[in-house]
């Protein structure tokens, strides 16, 4: 079957970008640096995937959904997550363009499809960022209470969450991450790779401090909450492996992406998921999951109800850096899908505007920033959780369907990475994710859906009539401003 015929070609809205067009976008006087190796890669993946995960939504959902079965959770949403790699690796090396899924989907499936995914991403990424800002505060006021510094709930709570009025250091970290993006990509990978070591060592402590306070009756019952519970856990935690679809947003700025990009995203993928799944059977074997219960720091409570109240602290200072580089990364991924966008069109010019200096997207970075910093002030964590995962399957999903639209209608493509056993892993990743999708609250649906109708509105008044392909076919040029 000829799927190419399928979609409509008088349509602008279903009309492809090339893959030889998407990479001239990669040039003149809007281009990024080269300057990332395999290594940064696998340490952004890690930077981005461990962090709030471990240190804050482990509790969460042990205590709401899973129980001991975390372990179950996490290794569902890895396998999920798996499947999904696999489709990213192979469109990373294929399109190194900043854009991640947003890119994929113009060069496979349409504008239309591009832009649902492209506001998708903006929706995830902002709300991750946020969530992550607010399990760093956390983890803040635990070290500080520890040190016999108490900070005001009200400063450190959002609006109408125990006594809050605003959350003062979530805020505050976003902006001082917006600073350092600002000054260069190169320099945000270097301060990455230090937490990331940071980050590693401080989770191989706890599971050597803790090893040994593991008690099997903890783990019984062992699913308490059911099946319901583990599947709804996987669709919550599922918000902790994000960190591979950043990689991918990074593909432009990397050396040799064709072969160093699918390394970054896959390596960084396995490595975190044995790690997570070590955490939550050793987290749940020391201290009964009920006690997770309404704390944003569980892995530092774990440490201090086994005794060993100076290893909570040092947990606490691990988490700090920790969690600093999933924002650093979020961060990072969020401003290259608003360039992407508006170097395309869909966007205002302001986005895509580089510094004459640093050579990053500094408007669109403050404008990240600020919005971000916003929502971590003011939302509670459980409800910005619950909203992101929905946004990361459905991209997911997209991402896979594109390569199998692409194995079809452009099957001579060089493709550098290939995904193994198209179209059967593809189809698992859309079969698993549609799964975890159906498993998540109805009112996080429903916020979804509210998103994407006014994403569809301001496509229709402003970006399909500003879009460079639809305008000028012949003379498309996304180099110039």
């Amino acid at each position: 079957m000829n799927l190419r015929a399928l979609i409509p070609k008088n349509i602008q809205a279903f009309r492809t970008k090339t893959i030889d067009k998407l990479m001239e976008c990669t040039g003149g006087e809007h281009a990024l640096k080269k300057v990332l190796s395999p290594l940064d890669l696998t340490l952004m993946g890690i930077g981005a995937i461990i962090g709030t995960g471990i240190f804050v939504i482990t509790g969460v959902v042990a205590a709401n959904y899973s129980g001991p079965a975390l372990v179950v959770s996490f290794g569902i949403a890895g396998i999920a997550c798996a499947f999904a790699a696999l489709s990213y690796a192979e469109f990373a090396a294929m399109v190194p363009v900043a854009g991640s899924a947003y890119t994929y989907s113009y060069a496979s499936l349409g504008e239309i499809w591009a832009w649902i995914i492209g506001w998708d991403l903006i929706l995830e990424y902002a709300v991750s960022i946020a969530a992550v800002a607010v399990g760093w505060s956390g983890y803040v006021a635990s070290l500080a209470t520890g040190v016999g510094i108490m900070i005001p709930a009200a400063f450190n709570n959002p609006l109408g969450t125990s006594g809050g009025l605003v959350n003062i250091p979530a805020m505050a970290i976003i902006l001082l991450v917006t600073v350092l993006l600002i000054i260069g990509v190169r320099e945000s990978a270097r301060v990455n790779t230090a937490i990331v070591a940071i980050k590693l060592g401080v989770i191989l402590l706890f599971l050597y401090l803790a090893f040994g306070h593991i008690r099997p009756a903890n783990w019984v019952p062992f699913m308490p909450f059911g099946w319901s519970g583990v599947i709804t856990g996987a669709a919550i935690v599922f918000f902790a492996y994000i960190g591979f679809d950043a990689v991918s947003t990074a593909a432009e700025e990397v050396k040799d992406p064709q072969r160093n990009v699918p390394i970054g995203i896959l390596s960084s993928l396995a490595i975190s998921t044995v790690l997570y799944i070590a955490v939550s059977a050793v987290l749940t074997g020391i201290v009964p999951y009920s006690l997770f219960a309404g704390t944003s720091a569980p892995v530092a409570l774990a440490l201090e109800q086994i005794g060993i109240s100076w290893g909570s602290a040092l947990i606490s200072v691990g988490a700090i850096c920790g969690i600093t580089s999933v924002i650093i990364v979020l961060m990072y991924g969020q401003t290259r899908i608003f360039y992407a966008m508006s170097r395309d069109g869909l966007l205002p010019g302001l986005f895509r505007q580089i510094h004459p200096v640093y050579r990053t997207p500094v408007k669109v970075t403050i404008l990240v920033g600020t919005v971000t910093a916003v929502l971590a002030g003011f939302l509670p964590l459980t409800t910005i959780a619950e909203l992101v995962n929905i946004g990361t399957l459905a991209a997911f999903i997209i991402v896979s369907l594109g390569v199998i639209v692409l194995r079809y209608t452009q099957p001579s493509l060089p493709r550098p990475f290939r995904c193994p056993l198209v179209p059967l892993v593809p189809v698992l990743c859309i079969f698993s994710c549609g799964c975890l999708i159906l498993a998540l609250p109805l009112v996080t649906h429903l916020r979804f859906v509210i998103w994407l109708a006014i994403g569809l509105a301001i496509y229709i008044l402003y970006s399909r009539h500003h879009s460079k392909i639809n305008n000028d076919t012949s003379t498309l040029d996304c180099r110039k401003a």
